[in-house]
């Protein structure tokens, strides 16, 4: 929930709707016709790679039969970050939760009917990686909500720094990058939509979010324990700043299941706010906090 920002923002705002969800990229100067279609590509492009809610995608291929998948280049980056979030969440943090949220509801025809829930399997169990390429045993739906937009946020980021953009901001539904400038973000109220606990002044660097709030449905939200089965309801959400836009949107996630001392292996500060009320936050969060 951006808040008034600071003098020399960018002047020139161009909204749209991807991935469903709505984007706004702002800038000195204003996108041209080529720069907004290699955009458009570019998220075109990850979403067949990823995304369980369209039948042309290599996630819902790799759903239907067993064999050897290839991704692309980039997600080397992306496949290694959850591998070290699965560690270091004992498993909490998974791709392999696809089939659990679309069981529970959250399917490609959003029927947001619970059924049966099956069982998570464990990560090897189910694949093998070798660089760019998995070996699935046996079909499996996959679902990279966890830190998946946050990285498709970096690669529009890095999109622009490569045509010349040295000040923008990138704010993927809350999931935020920014360069040379400063935005000032509130930080929503899981409780109370309409109002903020705190802000952050952002500036060459990534924020994201996480609620219970959002992308809620019947009994159940997004954030599922893959090993009780179910959504998780001790914390109701989590703020992380990052360097990197992936990073903060999976330790968002991560922050539901661990205490942050358990992914000290990254740089960030916190958030997080318990279902009591009670709220934590790193020593050297920037922002300012209102409850």
């Amino acid at each position: 929930m951006p808040l008034p920002t600071s003098k020399n923002k960018p002047t020139h705002n161009w909204q749209f709707e991807a991935i469903g969800t709505q984007w706004s990229i702002e800038t000195a100067r204003a996108l041209d016709v080529d720069e907004r279609t290699a955009i458009s590509e570019l998220i075109d492009s990850f979403d067949r790679t990823y995304s369980r809610f369209r039948d042309d995608s290599l996630v819902s291929s790799m759903a239907t039969k067993a064999g050897v998948y290839a991704f692309p280049g980039d997600a080397l980056q992306l496949i290694g970050f959850y591998r070290e979030l699965y560690r270091a969440t004992n498993g909490a943090v998974s791709p392999l939760v696809g089939q659990l949220l679309s069981e529970a509801g959250y399917d490609k025809t959003y029927s947001l009917q619970p059924g049966q829930i099956s069982k998570v399997p464990a990560w090897d169990e189910v694949m093998q990686w070798d660089d760019l390429t998995v070996e699935m045993s046996r079909p499996a739906l996959l679902d990279f909500g966890a830190a998946g937009k946050g990285y498709l946020a970096d690669l529009v980021g890095e999109l622009l720094e490569r045509s010349g953009y040295e000040q923008y901001v990138v704010d993927a539904s809350g999931d935020i990058r920014t360069r040379g400038i400063t935005e000032v973000v509130g930080l929503e109220n899981p409780f109370d939509a309409s109002t903020v606990i705190g802000a952050v002044p952002l500036r060459d660097a990534s924020l994201c979010a996480s609620a219970t709030n959002r992308r809620t449905w019947g009994d159940w939200h997004h954030i599922v324990d893959p090993k009780r089965r179910l959504p998780m309801r001790s914390i109701v959400a989590t703020w992380v700043m990052a360097s990197s836009t992936m990073v903060a949107d999976g330790l968002a996630t991560a922050l539901f299941f661990v205490p942050a001392k358990e992914l000290s292996g990254w740089e960030f500060q916190y958030v997080r706010l318990h279902a009591n009320g009670m709220i934590e936050r790193s020593e050297d969060f920037v922002g300012e906090l209102y409850i």
